[in-house]
């Protein structure tokens, strides 16, 4: 079961890159920008999150905090962060449940390959622990830009 707007999120633990277990309950009273990505050193993975990086303070501002996800594990993350100077955490969803909650792990195709994988999507989450504002599909040109604008829109 896919969640939906205005539904409490889920209080499921993650490991975070910085070796402890996360749940997003762990953030109530903060806006959470969640985003689901496939994989850590792909080219638009990278971009994506160089661009949550470079607007990070933005986000900070506004009491927000940024959270990825993926399905690689703890080291490949920190790897990632370490590469790219990302200043904020990296979950692994080894076992794509989280990503099931939001509905972003589907049949994806690829050189007429077919596999299962995340579908790139960020969530806001408001400070009571409830979705507000989802993008699926998203197109990474522009898209974290998108994102600061809502939450300046819903933090005033």
């Amino acid at each position: 079961m896919t969640i939906e707007i205005g539904e409490q999120v889920p209080s499921r633990q993650l490991k975070s890159n910085s070796g402890k277990e996360v749940s997003l309950n762990d953030y109530r009273g903060k806006y959470v920008v969640l985003y689901f990505y496939p994989k850590d050193m792909t080219p638009g993975c990278t971009t994506e999150a160089c661009d949550f990086r470079d607007n990070h303070d933005s986000f900070s501002d506004l009491d927000a905090v940024i959270l990825g996800v993926s399905p690689d594990p703890v080291d490949r993350h920190e790897k990632f962060i370490n590469k790219h100077d990302l200043p904020f955490e990296l979950l692994a969803d080894e076992d794509h449940q989280l990503a099931e909650d939001f509905g972003v792990w589907k049949l994806k195709k690829n050189f007429g390959k077919e596999y299962m994988g995340i579908e790139r999507s960020t969530f806001v989450i408001d400070k009571e622990g409830k979705l507000i504002k989802e993008w699926r599909k998203v197109r990474v040109k522009g898209h974290v830009e998108e994102a600061l604008n809502y939450l300046r829109e819903v933090s005033n």
